[in-house]
């Protein structure tokens, strides 16, 4: 049995915050023991533990309770939804940051000259990764975000020929 405080600090929030879930329904309300303490259950506890896992998702507390209570599939649409709301958020952050550079009159440059591939390798090889660990991770890098790996790649200086190529052999293409 876990109690409001203990429960709270196994997730690293406050106890506040565990009663605020509770009075809003994400969490059901404790049965109460001795002294009219709650007491929570470890199902309880994996049900705040899933809690924390959507809001560190940036999910909103009404999106949270119809997840909750949603099966895989129907799940997923919630997920999605928030996925666009993230990206259009995210635009018109990028938005106000250029109209901000505008008015200070001042510009980023695209690329910056501080890494170039020769170190990007150097540091990786300092961190103990091999010829075959580079490739995995370029592998990894293109089947899950083949634009960033592109951008990654040119943004170190990369000849567009060499692009072709590290972008060919991450695909499985040698």
């Amino acid at each position: 049995m876990w109690t409001v405080t203990k429960l709270a600090r196994a997730c690293g929030l406050s106890r506040t915050t565990v009663l605020y879930y509770e009075s809003i329904g994400l969490l059901k309300a404790a049965r109460r023991g001795s002294g009219n303490y709650r007491c929570y259950t470890e199902d309880d506890l994996a049900r705040l533990r899933q809690i924390c896992v959507y809001r560190d998702a940036g999910l909103k507390l009404e999106d949270i309770g119809v997840l909750l209570g949603r099966k895989g599939g129907e799940a997923a649409a919630v997920l999605r939804n928030r996925l666009v709301e993230l990206d259009a958020e995210i635009a018109r952050l990028r938005g106000h940051q250029q109209a901000i550079l505008a008015l200070l009159k001042i510009s980023i440059p695209r690329r910056i000259d501080m890494v170039s591939k020769e170190k990007f390798v150097a540091v990786m090889k300092a961190a103990g990764f091999t010829e075959g660990d580079m490739r995995r991770w370029h592998a990894e890098f293109e089947k899950l975000s083949p634009a960033e790996h592109q951008e990654f790649l040119e943004f170190l200086h990369i000849p567009a020929e060499e692009i072709a190529k590290i972008r060919a052999w991450s695909r499985g293409g040698q």
